[in-house]
C-alpha cells in the first residue's frame, strides 16, 4: 500500500500523544482517543499500558483503526494506566523500531515515553550518550529521554526526571508511565500543545481537546508551558523543573494543524479560523468577487469567515474526495498527471462564469495550489483571486513540524506577485503577521512581545537552534531571534 502522492504541499504535524490513569478499559480509551487524533500523524502508532506489576506494549506502522480494531490486541494490553502515541516522522524514518512510545527497563523499573515536537539538540546529546556506552536501537529523538533516565545518578524517579528534562531543548509535550504514575510535560514555552481532562476518577492528558470529547471526559485545563504533572493514587501533583520563560504556542495549530473542534489555550480553534477569514477579508478585499470558495477541507473556517466578513456568498466550489488517504493504484507518472483530481473536484456550477476568491491556510511549495487553480480556471471561472490565512510560509520549522527546507518553501524564494504568477491568479495576499495576531485576541505581535512561535514566517526561533548551529555551521537561522533580543535589551 502506497502513501498518497498529493499531500506533499502541506505542513504537517509530527505527533500526536495521549495518556490516561486509572481507568479499568484505560488502552481501549487510549486506542479511541488516537483515533480522534490521527491528524496530528498518520504513519504509525503505538500504545504501553501498565496493570501494577507489568508494562504492555503494542506498536505498528499504519492508521489506529488498523492497527487496534482486533479486540484481542486491545484485551493484551492491560492495566489501568496506559500511554500512546501518533506518529508522523521529521526526525527518524518511517521504520518499527521508530514506533512509540519507547520502553526501557532500567535500574529503578520500567519506563515508558511518548512525545510531540523536536528535541533540538538531540543529536548533540545522542552523540554524547553514544560516546558513554549507550545502545540506540532507533533514530527517533525521543530515545535520547530514555538513555538519560537510564544513566540519571539521581535518587528518585522525581529527580532523574527532573534532571533529564533539563538536559532537552526544543519543543516537546510528553507524557510517562513510571513508578506507577502517569507524566505529563510541557516544554518551558509551552511551543506544543498539552491539555489535561477528567474521566470520573480516571485523569487524561492528549495534544487536543478533541481526543477528550471521543470518550465523554472532561477538560479541567491546559498543561501550563514548562509544567510537569504527576498523577497517581494520591492525585495530580504540579511541578516546575524549568526556569519559567514565558509562552510562545505555536500560532499554526490555530491556522492548520489542530482539529477544529478543538480548544487549546482556551480558545476554539473553529472560532480562531473564522477570525483569521474575517481579518484577511478586512486587509485583503475583493470587491468585485461573486463568490467565496475554501479549498477543502482546511480552508473552510476561514473562508466562512471571509465570506461573513464581506458579505460575499460562501460555496462550497470543490468537493474533496475524502477517501484518498491511501492510493488504491501505484502513483506512476501518468497517475500523478492528474494530480489534484483524485483528492478534489471542481462542483463547476458554482464556478462558471463566477469571480472566484479561494481562501486556503497556506503555500507551501505551490504545487497543489497552481494545480487547483488550473482546475477552477477549467470549470469556467471568469477570475481566480486567492487569499492565504497565514503570513508566507518562509522559514523551515525545526520544533516538531514536517516543513520542507527553506530553498523549497516559495515563498521564500520568490515575491507575493511572483507566486501569484507561478500559481496562475489573478491577485495573490497573505494575512499580515500583525492581522494574524489581532484574529487571535493579540493587539499586534509587538505587545509587548510574541505570543505565539510564528518561525515559520518571521525566522525568529524562540529555541536555539542547538544541532542546527553547532554540527552544520549555520547560525543565520536565528539572527533574527538575536536581533530583537539585542534591541529589547538596549
Amino acid at each position: 500500500m502506497t502513501a498518497a502522492p498529493f499531500d506533499d504541499d502541506k505542513l504537517h504535524e509530527e505527533c500526536g500523544v495521549f495518556g490516561i490513569y486509572g481507568h479499568p478499559e484505560a488502552s481501549a480509551l487510549t486506542a479511541l482517543g488516537l483515533h480522534a487524533l490521527q491528524h496530528r500523524g498518520q504513519e504509525a502508532c503505538g500504545i504501553v499500558t501498565w496493570d501494577g506489576e507489568d508494562f504492555f506494549a503494542h506498536r505498528a506502522l499504519g492508521l489506529v483503526d488498523s492497527t487496534f480494531s482486533d479486540p484481542g490486541v486491545i484485551e493484551k494490553l492491560k492495566g489501568h494506566i496506559a500511554i500512546g502515541h501518533n506518529r508522523y516522522s521529521t526526525t527518524g524514518g518511517s521504520f518499527l523500531r521508530n514506533v512509540q512510545p519507547f520502553y526501557g527497563d532500567l535500574s529503578f523499573g520500567g519506563f515508558a515515553v511518548c512525545h510531540n515536537g523536536n528535541l533540538t539538540n538531540a543529536q548533540s546529546l545522542r552523540e554524547s550518550l553514544v560516546g558513554n556506552g549507550s545502545l540506540f536501537h532507533s533514530t527517533s529523538d525521543t530515545e535520547v529521554i530514555l538513555h538519560l533516565m537510564a544513566l540519571s545518578k539521581k535518587t528518585s524517579i522525581l529527580e532523574k526526571l527532573t534532571e533529564t528534562l533539563n538536559h532537552i531543548q526544543g519543543a516537546f509535550s510528553l507524557v510517562a508511565s513510571v513508578g506507577g504514575m502517569l507524566v505529563g510535560v510541557r516544554d518551558p514555552l509551552g511551543i506544543r500543545p498539552l491539555v489535561l481532562g477528567k474521566l470520573g476518577s480516571a485523569t487524561v492528558l492528549a495534544s487536543e481537546t478533541c481526543a477528550f470529547d471521543i470518550i465523554g471526559a472532561e477538560y479541567v485545563r491546559d498543561i501550563k508551558p514548562g509544567e510537569m504533572v504527576l498523577v497517581d493514587e494520591k492525585g495530580i501533583r504540579s511541578i516546575q523543573p524549568f526556569t519559567k520563560s514565558g509562552d510562545r504556542f505555536c500560532i499554526f495549530e490555530y491556522i492548520y494543524f489542530a482539529r477544529p473542534d478543538s480548544h487549546l489555550a482556551g480558545k476554539s480553534v473553529y472560532e480562531m479560523r473564522k477570525k483569521i477569514g474575517s481579518e484577511l477579508a478586512r486587509e485583503a478585499p475583493c470587491p468585485t468577487a461573486d463568490v467565496v470558495v475554501p479549498v477543502p477541507d482546511s480552508g473552510v473556517p476561514s473562508a466562512i469567515g471571509y465570506a461573513q466578513a464581506s458579505g460575499i456568498p460562501f460555496e462550497l466550489g470543490i468537493i474533496r474526495n475524502h477517501y484518498i488517504g491511501r492510493t488504491f493504484i501505484e502513483p506512476t507518472d501518468q497517475i500523478r498527471h492528474l494530480g489534484v483530481k483524485l483528492k478534489h473536484n471542481a462542483n463547476k456550477a458554482y464556478l462558471k462564469d463566477k469571480i472566484v476568491v479561494l481562501v486556503d491556510d497556506s503555500i507551501v511549495r505551490g504545487t497543489t495550489s497552481r494545480k487547483i487553480v488550473e482546475m477552477v480556471r477549467a470549470a469556467g471561472a471568469k477570475e481566480v483571486h486567492m487569499r492565504i490565512s497565514s503570513p508566507p510560509t518562509t522559514h523551515s520549522c525545526f520544533y516538531g513540524i514536517d516543513t520542507p527546507e527553506q530553498d523549497q518553501l516559495m515563498a521564500h524564494k520568490f515575491s507575493t506577485q511572483e507566486i501569484a504568477q507561478k500559481i496562475g491568479v489573478d491577485s495573490l495576499s497573505y494575512i499580515s503577521v500583525d492581522g494574524l495576531y489581532r484574529a487571535v485576541g493579540e493587539t499586534s505581535r509587538n505587545a509587548p512581545t510574541p505570543q505565539y512561535c510564528d518561525a515559520c514566517f518571521t525566522g525568529e526561533y524562540p529555541v536555539e537552534l542547538f544541532d542546527k548551529v553547532n554540527h552544520c555551521g549555520n547560525g543565520r537561522k536565528v539572527t533574527a531571534l538575536q536581533e530583537r533580543q539585542t534591541k529589547a535589551q538596549s
